[in-house]
């Protein structure tokens, strides 16, 4: 490790390659400086981790749910104990404030260790018999090979959510992490190691997302991927994978929306609203993007916001005061003037922020909108960034129709203290999970999935295991 950041590499059939003919930099969003050079895979090296994974999965599957477990439950525990060095690597390569890099690895602990006692737990049915004497049961079986294609926003909890299911389901996964920040990766792939998963079990490999993705998707031996991403790439992974009917979760945008009512401590709900909008600089798929606001409390909720936006603290993410780091990369800079742009020209007040912060790193300064209409893009389309536009409402039906008024259905909040009207409201949103009075993270033991665009399938929960098994029917003559 040099400079807090571990040797970057690839990880094929349990021998690491940290040179290649081709890679890129990995850049410190901070500063923009390089700290690490990620080699890229090469076709030769796709296809032996292929085969590598063909071979793991005939000895995983084989390997009892209760040692899969003990290895889930080590591999934990080396995290939990490398919980600092894990954390700097999240910041260094993603920019996060030290204080939500720790808790993004506490995170990922939490998920490995529910899903190694969930591997314990792998049940099959038995049912009634039937005439002529047979007894029909049911046997969850491990899908095979999975891909799993992980992005920078949370470059350690992502592949958490993956690798730990599939694992405890007896698949092998050939893991794809997001190329901007692979050293999260690099650091789990190496606790599972050391916690004693077998060769091939788990494959790491980088390279240029489209040419790995349909690189791997083309062999008919991968029998399950699980995406998290933008909606157009995942159209485009369920595109790949009908080739060879392979199955999908796939876990796409969100444009939440935020409905306050006015029967609630509206200084409280800014503070909480704020804290989540503005955490990770706003690159979370369930961030509060789209506020509605009762039309009695729209001004006095606006001039809150603005006064929590004015108090984040911009900086490096390794600096203690720093509240807020920066944008993950170039790309997120250009997103944000994009929105900036789009919101000025739909005649948009800005209010507070709308530019970029520094001239060295991807800062972005947390922003204030409000005056879009629904139909204005920025009301349309994800903004995955530290930008809130903020809009009146007057009537409940009308701003359930407007919430649900975009393609995405992934998470939406509601602060009410009415039970009546909280209840109404979260039976007509279309979207995977609400929130009533609270805004609430993944959970390793709680489904989460989307509706529309957002995305099928389930992560986290029994239902995240489920995705990885496929269940065998026996039809047994008992008489």
């Amino acid at each position: 490790m040099q400079n807090g950041y571990p040797t970057l590499g690839l990880l094929i059939d349990g021998a690491w390659k940290k040179e290649s003919g081709s890679g890129e930099a990995v850049l410190n969003p901070a500063t923009e400086r390089e700290i690490a050079w990620l080699p890229h895979a090469t076709e030769t090296d796709l296809e032996a981790a292929i085969d590598s994974a063909e071979r793991g999965f005939r000895v995983w599957r084989a390997t009892s749910a209760a040692d899969r477990a003990n290895i889930l439950r080590q591999a934990a525990r080396l995290m939990a104990d490398r919980r600092e060095a894990i954390a700097i690597t999240i910041t260094l390569e993603q920019g996060k404030p030290l204080g939500e890099a720790r808790l993004e690895v506490d995170r990922v602990v939490e998920t490995f260790d529910w899903y190694a006692a969930e591997a314990t737990r792998a049940q099959g049915r038995i049912y009634p018999i039937r005439g002529a004497g047979i007894r029909p049961r049911t046997i969850p079986e491990p899908v095979g090979i999975v891909l799993a294609l992980t992005p920078w926003n949370f470059p350690a909890f992502m592949p958490a959510r993956k690798l730990a299911p599939a694992l405890a389901a007896g698949c092998s996964v050939i893991l794809k992490a997001a190329e901007e920040t692979p050293g999260s990766a690099v650091a789990i792939v190496r606790a599972l190691e050391d916690a004693g998963l077998p060769r091939g079990v788990v494959n790491l490999v980088f390279g240029v997302p489209a040419v790995v993705s349909s690189t791997i998707l083309a062999s008919p031996k991968v029998r399950k991927v699980s995406f998290t991403g933008s909606v157009p790439v995942g159209a485009e992974i369920a595109r790949l994978a009908s080739a060879n009917l392979q199955k999908c979760t796939l876990e796409l945008g969100g444009h939440s929306p935020v409905i306050v009512f006015d029967d609630v401590d509206l200084v409280e709900v800014a503070k909480q609203t704020a804290a989540f909008k503005f955490r990770n600089a706003g690159q979370v798929c369930i961030a509060p993007n789209r506020f509605y606001l009762h039309e009695r409390i729209y001004d006095r909720f606006v001039e809150e916001m603005c006064g929590l936006a004015r108090k984040v603290k911009l900086g490096d993410g390794t600096d203690t005061a720093t509240t807020m780091g920066p944008m993950a990369n170039a790309r997120r800079i250009g997103a944000m003037e994009k929105v900036m742009q789009q919101s000025r020209e739909a005649g948009a007040e800005i209010l507070h922020g709308g530019e970029r912060a520094a001239n060295r790193g991807y800062f972005w300064q947390p922003t204030v909108v409000t005056g879009l209409k629904d139909d204005d893009t920025p009301m349309q389309e994800e903004i995955f960034g530290p930008i809130a536009p903020l809009a009146k409402f007057s009537d409940t039906d009308e701003v359930i129709a407007r919430a649900n008024g975009t393609r995405y259905g992934l998470a939406a909040y509601v602060f009410s203290n009415a039970t009546a009207t909280a209840s109404r409201v979260v039976e007509q949103l279309e979207a995977g999970t609400v929130c009533v009075n609270v805004l609430a993270p993944a959970f390793a033991d709680v489904p989460m999935g989307g509706k529309k665009e957002s995305g099928y399938g389930y992560e986290g929960g029994r239902e995240g295991l489920d995705e990885f098994f496929s269940v065998k029917t026996v039809n047994t003559q008992t008489v």
